[in-house]
């Protein structure tokens, strides 16, 4: 796809999904101040995104995390599965340590808080457009602690999920069919990978980070 980037020469051609109509409607009065910006395409949700994508080639995807159907990380997935050069700029209220991390990881150029000012925004684009990583201030703290945090197993946050729900050990292994000695080793293993002593500061740093958002 990447030779038919810029069909028009010096305009960046934004498609932004997002499923707030007055969101949507907001950044497009927003960039379109903007000489060099033009939004061709807007989507309400991640599988609708992904065929504009397609249909249209643009060179920014404006994302929202938060979508229905498909959100944000999975249609950054979808994108990069689709064309490996996509340049992908995360637009959200969320800024978890976990969020941006698994946005960055998967191929994101840029994720932007939704309180950035009108220059930050245009910044953005214009920065993710030419292929260049872009983040909100005061983000950066947060990319380089999640990046010195050791990855949890999907065994590991499958047991988080489980702890704040209040279960025990033992209803934890019978729900993962495995023994309550195995769970106190993931749990050994959790606290250290997050700095924790206790299940409850465990549960409270997990939120913090990000890592109660999935659903096993």
């Amino acid at each position: 796809m990447n030779d038919m980037r810029r069909s028009e020469q010096d305009i960046i051609r934004i498609v932004l999904a997002d499923d707030h109509l007055v969101v949507r409607q907001g950044l497009i009065a927003i960039l379109e101040l903007e000489s060099d910006l033009k939004v061709v395409g807007e989507a309400s949700d991640g599988h609708y995104a992904c065929a504009l994508y397609e249909e249209l080639n643009p060179d920014v995807m404006i994302l929202d995390l938060r979508m229905p159907q498909m959100d944000g990380f999975e249609t950054v997935q979808q994108l990069i599965r689709m064309d490996s050069s996509a340049r992908i700029l995360i637009m959200t209220t969320y800024d978890s340590d976990e969020d941006i991390w698994r946005c960055l990881k998967a191929g994101a150029k840029g994720y932007l808080l939704k309180d950035a000012t009108h220059a930050e925004i245009v910044s953005a684009v214009r920065a993710v457009a030419k292929g260049e990583q872009y983040t909100s201030p005061g983000l950066t703290e947060k990319i380089v602690r999640r990046v010195a945090t050791p990855e949890l197993t999907r065994r590991e946050r499958e047991v988080i999920h489980f702890l704040a729900t209040g279960k025990t050990n033992k209803e934890i292994a019978r729900l993962l069919n495995i023994e309550e000695g195995t769970v106190k080793t993931h749990l050994k293993s959790i606290f250290s990978k997050l700095s924790t002593s206790t299940r409850t500061e465990t549960i409270t740093k997990a939120r913090e980070r990000g890592l109660l958002r999935d659903s096993y």
